[in-house]
């Protein structure tokens, strides 16, 4: 049975075919969701997909693959599951990740939660383009499109500020030059 027969079974109430669909796409949904989430979170996060996958089979429409319709729901729930955590959080992961510091330490993080704080501001003050750009697609992790309506620029003008902050954020971090002719 394909995926698409296995949503249309889960939308009649059959919990077996939820299991079915668990099986052949958690694992994938898990390593996607290990990027930014722990294993615990993604755990969690995971629960929370196939919940949402259950309740919402009745309003999936085969204009994407399945797969594709369970991770956008996987990646809303991440989002939603970090936003409750707060702002201070959300990159910590994969600061503490990248330097190879451990994130049990509490004063390795508060030094971490610092240097991300110090890191911002290289992308100007609260309300410049290229902080707006950030907070809406990586903060409150929004997609181009919306970004785009909410500040009244075009999709590429998104874009190109997202490069540029993540080019600014990488250099404050010390990851990387952010000379704009450098390589990407």
């Amino acid at each position: 049975m394909d995926d698409e027969e296995l949503v249309a079974r889960v939308a009649a109430g059959d919990d077996a075919a939820l299991r079915e669909l668990f099986s052949r796409h958690a694992p994938w949904l898990a390593a996607r969701l290990r990027s930014v989430l722990s294993a615990a979170d993604v755990e969690d996060v995971l629960q929370e997909t196939f919940l949402a996958v259950w309740n919402g089979a009745r309003g999936y429409r085969p204009q994407s693959p399945p797969g594709a319709w369970m991770w956008g729901i996987a990646r809303r729930q991440a989002a939603l599951f970090l936003r409750r955590r707060g702002p201070a959080t959300l990159l910590l992961p994969a600061v503490i990740e990248a330097d190879g510091r451990q994130a049990s330490d509490p004063a390795e993080a508060a030094l971490s939660r610092a240097q991300i704080a110090e890191a911002v501001t290289a992308l100007g003050p609260e309300g410049s383009p290229d902080r707006d750009v950030w907070q809406l697609m990586y903060v409150e992790d929004r997609p181009v499109a919306e970004v785009a309506r909410l500040m009244g620029i075009p999709e590429g003008t998104v874009k190109s500020r997202a490069h540029r902050a993540r080019r600014l954020l990488r250099a404050a971090l010390g990851s990387r030059p952010a000379t704009e002719g450098g390589p990407r």
